[in-house]
């Protein structure tokens, strides 16, 4: 996987950290066949997860949709079939450390709506969606005229 550069211009979302909206994630163990994470994906209601190895470091991610079609698809036993084979690796992931508007900025230019959270040794620590920094933005708003009448 690739963390993507932001190139953003206009005001730093306050200074605030990813740290300050970080959601709480669960992730696949990279060592489970394949049937096991899909079975996990099923039960938790989720199309796509990340993927850690033992230390806990994100290796990439998953989806249904891809391993249906290719595990399936080629005729591979879900049972023994790896999920490692199966990890997408060049998906955006931005770092605790960053700015809110670092991060907006990353999932716009990738056109995605959440990304994993990672700390600089790529140990996944959750997730971050363009959700959560809307509601920031509305909150900040409405503060807004609060500040100036004190």
């Amino acid at each position: 996987m690739e963390q993507i550069k932001p190139n953003y211009s206009g005001a730093n979302f306050e200074g605030r950290t990813i740290k300050d909206i970080i959601e709480p994630t669960k992730s696949i163990f990279n060592k489970v066949s394949v049937k096991a994470a899909l079975d996990e994906m099923q039960a938790r209601a989720i199309d796509s997860s990340p993927v850690i190895d033992q230390r806990g470091e994100l290796l990439g991610t998953v989806s249904k949709n891809k391993m249906n079609r290719k595990v399936g698809g080629f005729g591979h036993d879900p049972k023994t079939e790896p999920v490692e084979a199966q990890i997408e690796k060049n998906n955006p992931y931005c770092f605790e450390d960053q700015t809110v508007a670092e991060a907006e900025q990353m999932m716009l230019n990738a056109k995605v709506g959440e990304v994993p959270v990672v700390t600089r040794e790529k140990l996944l620590v959750g997730t971050i969606n363009i959700e959560a920094i809307a509601q920031q933005k509305r909150l900040r708003k409405r503060l807004e005229p609060l500040k100036s009448r004190a």
